[in-house]
């Protein structure tokens, strides 16, 4: 078994080193971390270049999230696919991965993800809030309703579930990743680890407000329901 860890990131250079960092120094389950960089502008790509194992850079004119994790998926070699923002904390890789990929003994089970939080240091009651149902939703999904949701944060799939629905469209410059788990769902059974967290900085919600994110992602989620496009035609990051 060999585990491919895909990081998708644009403009990344004050995180991408500890994202990286965080697996080469202590996870020991066989495996390869590769970087999918949407052309940065600042030096994400040098800083990768010096710790992953591949980096690939995009080299098109419109890029999304879905283009990023598909690249990297394209030259990744595991059987299994763990696609993890830059930016993310995993905590105790080792003893984190050991439990998620177990869900994979059942051999229905062609896609897992779990709990998301905003990291301690900056945590607000919001930030408490808001994830805190945003599991729970995602948790009621993929636990009992059996339709697949997940967030970008973290994701782990069967190599050959990801190939069977030809990986996340890229057209979508939002909801790609719930579209994404919901089409692995109609194939086989997602899973939600409630026991699992990542932690990440909260940056898109700290900056703009929690009110208006809500807001974003509603219409989002709505327009792409109604419409199954993208209401929007770029995701700006946010720095």
């Amino acid at each position: 078994m060999r585990l491919s860890i895909i990081i998708p990131a644009r403009e990344e250079e004050q995180t991408i080193a500890a994202t990286i960092a965080q697996f080469k120094d202590s996870l020991t389950i066989p495996h390869e971390i590769i970087v999918s960089d949407a052309r940065s502008k600042d030096r994400t790509v040098a800083i990768a270049r010096e710790t992953a194992h591949t980096v690939v850079v995009f080299d098109g004119e419109r890029h999304t999230a879905g283009i990023g994790r598909n690249d990297g998926a394209r030259v990744a070699t595991g059987d299994y696919l763990a696609f993890v923002d830059a930016g993310v904390e995993v905590p105790e890789p080792q003893a984190f991965f050991a439990q998620a990929l177990r869900h994979f003994d059942n051999p229905r089970v062609v896609g897992m993800c779990c709990a998301q939080h905003a990291l301690p240091s900056v945590e607000t009651w919001a930030d408490r809030l808001s994830f805190g149902y945003l599991n729970a939703v995602l948790r009621f999904q993929n636990n009992v309703l059996g339709k697949g949701e997940a967030n970008g944060k973290f994701m782990l799939v069967r190599r050959d579930a990801f190939t069977a629905i030809h990986g996340f469209r890229e057209d979508l410059h939002t909801r790609e990743d719930g579209d994404f788990f919901y089409r692995l769902s109609r194939i086989g059974t997602t899973v939600f680890d409630p026991s699992l967290t990542v932690y990440h900085a909260a940056r898109r919600a700290h900056q703009i407000g929690w009110a208006r994110l809500w807001y974003i992602w509603t219409r989002n989620t709505i327009y792409f329901g109604i419409t199954n496009k993208s209401p929007v035609d770029d995701w700006t990051p946010i720095r």
